[in-house]
């Protein structure tokens, strides 16, 4: 991926893979309006390494990179585009189970309405193991990861900003207000700061002026997997880009092992840096959310893992795999850098 479509989709998602750290300016920002360019760039919330997306063709600035656009990356049912020629679709969640996905598509939870879908879908996918056809293409984004459930990360504005047409300031298109145009950073960053402070939810800006904070806290608190839901689908959409279909993940509707299905509080159920089990006919692959990548298992390998990642200890995950068993996959699995139990990741800082 290009260094400019990793800046637009860490903007669409509020997800990047490397935290911009010590950063006292924006990553990205997106402007719906050009009126705005001038204001924005005599301001510190931009510096020489911010990525400006503008609509029309500015010419003659110095300073950040301003990128020409044409479209919105806000409304749902418009395109985006660019030089040389990348598209991005912009689909409202509510209507794109009807829609057909031709090329790279963001799909934004547009209002409550798009909310209740994504939740219901959601609980289909826990209950029953089965996932929404256009959450799993290897070419669609859904916007906002962070007020859906996600893994917490990078978000915030040194990672992306959004201007409207009126001149304000949030980090998404549907997200609550962080002032306006011409705003000093520090006033960004502290306004963004007190609104996710008084929710009891991460993250309560991006997705402010879209769905009832009460609601969405609400329902996020009764659904605590949700983060490990949002990574299953990355995982779904890595085995599909290289063509494999996916029939199963362990912990959503079904077990490798049947008799792990029982365990009462299995210890995989919420944490979403856990790795997956993902099963494509006779093959099993194991998906690491922190590292981003998927790897191909042998069936008693990957039943060992499982065994490991339901029960949550080597002691409990002997009595399903043989100790020996046991102690050589965490040990490799360890030494991979993709730790297969809790308390691993509470060690390692992630």
């Amino acid at each position: 991926m290009s260094a400019l479509k990793e800046r637009l989709m860490s903007w669409v998602t509020g997800h990047a893979a490397d935290r911009p750290v010590g950063r006292s300016a924006a990553r990205t920002v997106v402007l719906e309006d050009a009126g705005h360019l001038k204001s924005l760039l005599e301001s510190d919330v931009v510096d020489a390494e911010t990525l400006v997306f503008a609509p029309g063709r500015p010419e003659g600035l110095t300073g950040p990179t301003v990128v020409a656009y044409e479209g919105s990356l806000a409304e749902p049912g418009m395109e985006f585009s660019h030089d040389p020629g990348f598209y991005l679709q912009i689909q409202a969640y509510g209507v794109s189970e009807y829609m057909s996905v031709v090329g790279a598509t963001a799909i934004r939870v547009a209002d409550a309405t798009d909310f209740e879908l994504y939740l219901r879908d959601a609980d289909r996918a826990r209950n029953e193991g089965v996932f929404p056809e256009f959450l799993t293409a290897p070419v669609v984004q859904l916007a906002d990861l962070p007020g859906l459930g996600a893994l917490p990360g990078p978000d915030g504005p040194w990672l992306r900003l959004y201007v409207d047409e009126s001149g304000r300031m949030s980090t998404s298109p549907g997200g609550a207000p962080l002032g306006k145009v011409g705003d000093g950073f520090d006033r960004i960053v502290a306004e963004w700061s007190r609104v996710n402070d008084a929710s009891a939810s991460p993250c309560a800006v991006c997705l402010g002026a879209t769905v009832p904070e009460e609601y969405r806290v609400r329902e996020l608190a009764e659904r605590p997997w949700l983060g490990r839901y949002l990574a299953v689908l990355h995982g779904i959409r890595d085995l599909r880009a290289r063509g494999l279909n996916v029939t199963g993940v362990s912990g959503f509707g079904s077990r490798l092992v049947n008799a792990l299905g029982e365990v009462p509080d299995p210890a995989d159920a919420v944490d979403p840096g856990l790795p997956l089990l993902l099963w494509a006919g006779d093959e099993v692959y194991a998906h690491s959310p922190l590292r981003a990548r998927s790897f191909r298992l042998n069936r008693d390998t990957a039943e060992t893992v499982e065994a490991l990642l339901v029960c949550g200890s080597p002691e409990r995950a002997s009595e399903y795999a043989g100790a020996a068993d046991v102690a050589t996959v965490l040990g490799q699995f360890e030494q991979a850098g993709v730790p297969l139990l809790v308390n691993s990741l509470v060690v390692e800082g992630k």
